[in-house]
C-alpha cells in the first residue's frame, strides 16, 4: 500500500490533521485529504486544528480543502474516514466502498462541532499510528 487519503465532511479539520500526523510519521506513504461536501472547497485547515498541530510539534502547509473525485477514488489505495456519516456521504459522491475503511473502530466527533480539538488529534494520532501499523504488515 503505498497511498491513502483521508476523507471528512468539510476537509478543513479531521482529514488534513491526519494527512499531516501521518506524514509526520511516514513520508514514504502518498497521503493526502478531501471532503464529502463543497461548503468548504479552497479554504485552508482550520485554526483550531491548526493550533492542535503546532502543540505536537506537527508540520503543515498552506491548505486547500477539495471534494473528494472519481478519479480521487481510484487513484488512492485506500480511502480513510472518520464516522459512518462520511462513509455515508462519501458512497453517494462515489458508490463503491471497496476501499473505505474508518479509522478507528468508533467515530471520531468532528471537532468544529464538538470544540474539543485535543480529543480530536488524540484519536486521530493513534489512528494514524494504527493504520501505519496495518500498511507496514501487509508491505
Amino acid at each position: 500500500m503505498k497511498s491513502v487519503l483521508f476523507v471528512c465532511h468539510g476537509n478543513i479539520c479531521r482529514s488534513p490533521m491526519a494527512e499531516y500526523i501521518l506524514k509526520s510519521l511516514d513520508d514514504s506513504i502518498k497521503v493526502e485529504s478531501r471532503a464529502t461536501s463543497k461548503e468548504e472547497i479552497g479554504n485552508d485547515i482550520y485554526p483550531n486544528a491548526k493550533e492542535e498541530l503546532k502543540k505536537h510539534n506537527i508540520a503543515f502547509e498552506r491548505h486547500y480543502a477539495k471534494q473528494i473525485t472519481i478519479d480521487d477514488y481510484n487513484s488512492f489505495d485506500l480511502i480513510v474516514c472518520f464516522d459512518d456519516y462520511n462513509i455515508k456521504n462519501l458512497k453517494r459522491l462515489i458508490n463503491d466502498d471497496k476501499k473505505v475503511i474508518k479509522l478507528l473502530d468508533k467515530d471520531i466527533d468532528d471537532p468544529w462541532y464538538t470544540r474539543d480539538f485535543e480529543k480530536a488529534y488524540s484519536e486521530i494520532y493513534d489512528g494514524c499510528i494504527r493504520l501505519l501499523a496495518k500498511i507496514k504488515r501487509r508491505n
